[in-house]
């Protein structure tokens, strides 16, 4: 299990939450608060089947790249559409084709990479392509000139994710607090030198950044005394192991105390140094 799949497992059996991607806050969820998350959630999956069948066709093949845990999967196939996934990670694969199997739908899930995937075999059979917060995690060229051999002439691909905005790099305290993305200039540059029609290109980083509050005060306030409380315990208890253990490991905690425990993985910040976008492209037919 490396890294990335690591914390998105981790994360769905700490919350029980099925859902992996952020929440979308808008005028429908109550109040931001944790109570409300499950609620944003399932909006912000709303919100991509919205846009998706506003841009394209009544009944849709999609495939829906880095396809997390299936909810998006069986919310579109739901609404009558035929879904594929893509999913690198083994243990939400396994997950993936337990809820297929149990839901019955004809859906093919690939466990592998968008770039190890067979696109010249599944050349022009699709109508859609979704990346929710996959996007970050191929090269963007790679991504789409994929997503053009599969694509039907007219077909959409969705994009829902965060890009790197200018201030990437400035060296400002909050600066490295937030990994991934592409560079937000850079990726539009090439875009508007592609082929590809963009008919959408929405800024939803207000409805998307309330996450990273919540984030942030469960980090400070409930974390970061937690792990005080156990520095005491294991400091009285076994102070050569404790001693070690941080010898040993300091240059990851290091960093971890850094990214989480350091007060600059805030809302402001992540405004500063991302942009939520969300994107339609349409293949010229």
């Amino acid at each position: 299990m490396d890294s990335k799949e690591f914390g998105l497992v981790f994360a769905q059996q700490l919350t029980g939450m099925e859902d992996l991607h952020y929440g979308y806050w808008d005028d429908s969820v109550p109040a931001i608060s944790v109570l409300y998350m499950k609620q944003a959630q399932q909006r912000y999956t709303e919100q991509l089947i919205d846009t998706l069948e506003q841009h394209g066709k009544p009944s849709m093949k999609v495939l829906d790249v880095g396809c997390g845990t299936g909810v998006v999967l069986q919310a579109l196939s739901e609404r009558g559409h035929q879904v594929d996934g893509v999913i690198p990670a083994p243990h939400l694969e396994k997950q993936v084709r337990e809820r297929v199997q149990t839901q019955g739908y004809n859906s093919q899930v690939w466990g592998c990479t968008m770039e190890a995937l067979p696109v010249v075999s599944l050349e022009g059979q699709y109508d859609a392509v979704l990346f929710s917060e996959s996007f970050q995690y191929i090269p963007y060229r790679v991504a789409l000139e994929h997503a053009w051999q599969l694509l039907k002439p007219g077909g959409v691909v969705l994009v829902c994710d965060f890009f790197k905005t200018e201030h990437t790099g400035d060296g400002q305290p909050g600066d490295r607090s937030f990994g991934g993305g592409h560079k937000y200039q850079e990726f539009l540059e090439w875009l508007g030198q592609s082929d590809w029609r963009c008919v959408q290109n929405d800024d939803i980083t207000a409805h998307t950044s309330p996450n990273i509050r919540l984030l942030d005060e469960l980090l400070t306030l409930r974390v970061a005394p937690a792990m005080t409380t156990l520095n005491t315990y294991l400091s009285g208890r076994h102070p050569w192991i404790l001693a070690f253990v941080k010898w040993l490991f300091r240059k990851k905690l290091r960093k971890l105390k850094f990214k989480y425990l350091s007060g600059h993985r805030s809302q402001a910040v992540f405004e500063r140094y991302k942009t939520y976008r969300r994107l339609v492209l349409i293949k010229p037919s």
